[in-house]
């Protein structure tokens, strides 16, 4: 069951909530065990694509509700506050998990956080994205505020900045909308059941944390809690906040963090959090084995098997150094030198072709220049691969070279090429004419014609394997 938290002293709160009974075929039901004030009285229920969908309505602000929990006729998966979202961002959806790296300013405790469920906020996003209207920009936020003390995994989902938007039927409706889409939505951020859940930690960046956006919506990663800048001037030393950074890390139930900034001081922090810090040696032990990890570590990552990446990181070298994932996603693989002379020849030929073969075969490979450049050693599924592989490699030199055959522990290529030097023998001046013999064309020296085959000659390339 996913519950519905409905603000009766927010405008746009209750906006949505209208928006919501409108959407969908709910059931009114009455609960005479709790007060009206406190999400008893009148409550509705629905489904949708098989799950129930349960709201209620409060009097006081989200913010400094007790956890709205107990209120609901079962304990839901998770929680879904709607709410206003007040800036001058302009029209604007939004959403971001609960919590404070500081002070409790605006409820909930100190250095505590609600539980997150990052694969919800992905999917309320996709939702935001799709339904949003014109004019309104979608953004997740940074974690600011209570309530910190709920039982199950929560979220807002705000309609923003102001009036004109809280008061907005097409805004109001939006966020309805992608609230009703989440039963349908893949709320997941894993690829089995016994991984890791894909989820990191933000730091640093602004309030409305567009890196972070940018990571939900363009890759297989979710973002659980977010420290934006101003959040870590409020954290203080991080190595004198070790517990409310452990604590950011069990609420989002990750143990990867993503660092917007230059911020080595956190960095060593979140290494040293574990029982093993980012050198092997013993950490503090009083949160999860944290990895700081790149915006390209997450992006090259993507889906694949985490146990899969950190063996390839072992044997080849760390995506941050310039590993490179392939199509293939075998688990075994042997590490072969990749045959440089060929591999060189093919990418002055055709680069992209030649990257296009090694992703094909290769469950990873070493590239260099910024991961440009396919250089050094890649691990393939076994033997019988690497000689594709070449085979490849080598279809791309034909459209080079007149013949190519591979023989002898090498790939061998010939081709005819203009000869300067048999041209000047026959006469023939440097200038237009070299330039008409070397594209194929026959020309007249004296009155004689000079053909375009006589002055070629073969030549041989041996690339060894």
């Amino acid at each position: 069951m996913i519950a519905v938290v409905v603000s009766r002293a927010d405008s746009a709160s209750e906006h949505i909530g209208e928006r919501l009974l409108a959407l969908a075929d709910w059931t009114a039901h009455e609960d005479g065990t709790r007060p009206d004030a406190d999400g008893g009285g009148t409550y509705h229920r629905t489904t949708v694509d098989g799950t129930d969908v349960e709201l209620r309505s409060f009097d006081d602000l989200h913010i400094h509700l007790d956890d709205p929990t107990p209120a609901f006729s079962a304990q839901p998966e998770y929680i879904v506050f709607v709410s206003r979202h007040s800036g001058d961002t302009g029209p604007l959806l939004t959403c971001h998990f609960t919590g404070n790296f500081g002070d409790a300013e605006y409820g909930g405790a100190d250095g505590a956080f609600a539980p997150a469920c990052p694969g919800v906020q992905r999917a309320l996003v996709a939702g935001f994205s799709e339904h949003a209207p014109d004019g309104y920009d979608v953004a997740v936020e940074c974690t600011h505020h209570g309530p910190t003390d709920v039982a199950v995994p929560s979220l807002f989902a705000e309609l923003g900045s102001d009036e004109a938007e809280w008061d907005d039927p097409a805004g109001a409706e939006a966020v309805a909308r992608a609230v009703l889409d989440l039963p349908g939505r893949d709320v997941t951020v894993a690829v089995d059941d016994d991984e890791d859940p894909r989820h990191l930690v933000g730091f640093g960046g602004g309030h409305y944390a567009p890196r972070f956006t940018r990571v939900i919506e363009e890759t297989a990663w979710g973002v659980g809690h977010v420290a934006s800048d101003w959040q870590l001037d409020e954290l203080g030393h991080p190595a004198e906040s070790r517990d409310t950074l452990a604590a950011a890390f069990a609420a989002s139930d990750a143990r990867f963090a993503l660092v917007d900034g230059d911020h080595p001081t956190l960095e060593r922090a979140l290494s040293d959090l574990g029982g093993v810090d980012g050198r092997g040696a013993p950490g503090d032990g009083v949160g999860p084995d944290v990895r700081v990890v790149s915006e390209t570590w997450v992006r090259e990552v993507g889906d694949r098997p985490l146990d899969l990446v950190a063996g390839l990181e072992a044997d080849l070298r760390p995506v941050d150094d310039g590993l490179r994932f392939g199509e293939p996603r075998a688990t075994g693989y042997d590490v072969f030198d990749l045959p440089g002379g060929l591999l060189a020849e093919a990418q002055g030929i055709d680069a992209d072709a030649t990257r296009a073969a090694v992703e094909r075969h290769a469950v990873a490979f070493e590239t260099s220049e910024n991961g440009t450049r396919v250089d050094g050693r890649a691990a393939l599924p076994g033997a019988a691969s690497r000689d594709d592989l070449v085979a490849d490699l080598a279809a791309v030199l034909r459209r080079k070279y007149d013949e190519v055959s591979r023989r002898e522990g090498a790939v061998i290529a010939r081709v005819a090429a203009f000869d300067p030097a048999a041209a000047a023998e026959r006469g023939v001046p440097e200038g237009p004419k070299f330039g008409r013999l070397a594209a194929g064309d026959d020309v007249e020296v004296d009155g004689e014609t000079v053909r375009a085959t006589a002055v070629r000659r073969e030549r041989e390339e041996r690339f060894e394997l």
